[in-house]
């Protein structure tokens, strides 16, 4: 009897320890799995990042004023100057910036005007943004590119922002523009002439 009893005491423990053991493989088996919570990447950029600039002369897809049309906008021929349309830079230096927009879809499009928190910005390369309401910017004008009403479809027009910086914001700025759906567009900035219209640009700054 003694040596049953003590058989029979043998079997339990061992299917205990056979239990408890099984449990520990069970949940040690995959240390390193994510919890079931856990989101998988979607691939969208993290808040806070900064996306690239398009280079100088790309062309962007914005959504207009108010979130009506779309407008093709390419920002085609920057001018750096200390005087221009009869002024002069209040910080130093005019960038005179032209572009092209066109209407892409049947519905006129527009820019956002800046009292909206649209429009254009410059960044200078220590992240200070600044806008075309800055010095003496806002009285520079040039009769070919002082277009400002809205597009109509199938057509496009020339228009023009200017800034008003110091020599060390000019230098290696960034180009951003407010579409209407709140979406920055970015650029890279030459920081000297460039594009195919310099020499018209400069003439149309002649006073």
């Amino acid at each position: 009897m003694r040596i049953r009893a003590t058989a029979a005491t043998a079997v339990l423990l061992l299917a205990a320890l056979t239990a408890c053991g099984g449990g520990d493989d069970a949940a040690g088996s995959k240390p390193n799995e994510a919890p079931a919570t856990a989101s998988a990447p979607t691939g969208e950029p993290t808040p806070g990042t900064v996306e690239k600039g398009m280079k100088f002369g790309t062309a962007a897809q914005t959504t207009g004023d108010g979130g009506t049309g779309v407008l093709q906008i390419t920002p085609d021929t920057v001018v750096f100057t200390k005087e221009g349309g009869g002024e002069t830079a209040a910080n130093g230096t005019f960038v005179v910036v032209t572009m092209k927009d066109k209407a892409m879809t049947g519905a006129a499009a527009d820019e956002p005007a800046p009292i909206s928190g649209g429009g254009w910005k410059w960044m200078a390369p220590d992240g200070e943004t600044v806008t075309t309401q800055v010095g003496n910017a806002f009285n520079v004008v040039m009769d070919k590119y002082n277009n400002a009403d809205p597009v109509q479809p199938g057509a496009w027009q020339w228009r023009a922002q200017v800034f008003d910086l110091t020599e060390a914001q000019a230098k290696g700025g960034t180009l951003i523009y407010i579409d209407g759906e709140e979406k920055a567009h970015r650029w890279e900035m030459p920081s000297t002439d460039s594009g195919p219209a310099v020499a018209e640009v400069k003439k149309q700054l002649e006073f």
